[in-house]
């Protein structure tokens, strides 16, 4: 019998759980992900589900099946993923509340073992706040 969520564009909401729940035990890609999906449908682990019941929600672990599940499983994998890419951190001042007239920082040099010439050490504090704002790598 084949499942009205099937052949249709928005899988039922249980099967993307499923999928998601899957992938989320063994962050792997689609053979491995299908054999998990068999594993956790055979042992009933997703609310007690069956491969007969999530066959009702549209996920078929059969030959025709597959491409199907597939798809679903692509795009699940994909929405993990992205929610997982890597963040930049950029740090900016809280202007607002910074003072205006700052001091002249404190330079003070050292002499190095090597060199002759005086190297700088900057030795400066801020009272400035500093705010952490997390953004996507590479905008």
């Amino acid at each position: 019998m084949e499942s009205r969520h099937a052949a249709s564009d928005m899988p039922d909401p249980d099967a993307v759980e499923f999928v998601r729940f899957c992938y989320r035990r063994r962050r792997v890609g689609w053979p491995e992900l299908y054999d998990e999906m068999c594993a956790v449908a055979g042992r009933g682990l997703f609310r007690g589900y069956t491969a007969d019941d999530l066959a009702d929600l549209g996920i078929g672990f059969s030959l025709f099946g597959m491409p199907a599940l597939a798809v679903l499983s692509a795009r699940i994998v994909a929405e993990e993923q992205a929610l997982r890419r890597p963040v930049a951190v950029m740090i900016t001042a809280d202007v607002a509340r910074a003072a205006v007239s700052d001091p002249e920082p404190l330079v003070e040099f050292t002499e190095s073992i090597h060199e002759s010439t005086p190297e700088p050490r900057d030795e400066r504090t801020f009272e400035v706040p500093v705010r952490l704002a997390l953004v996507p790598s590479g905008a």
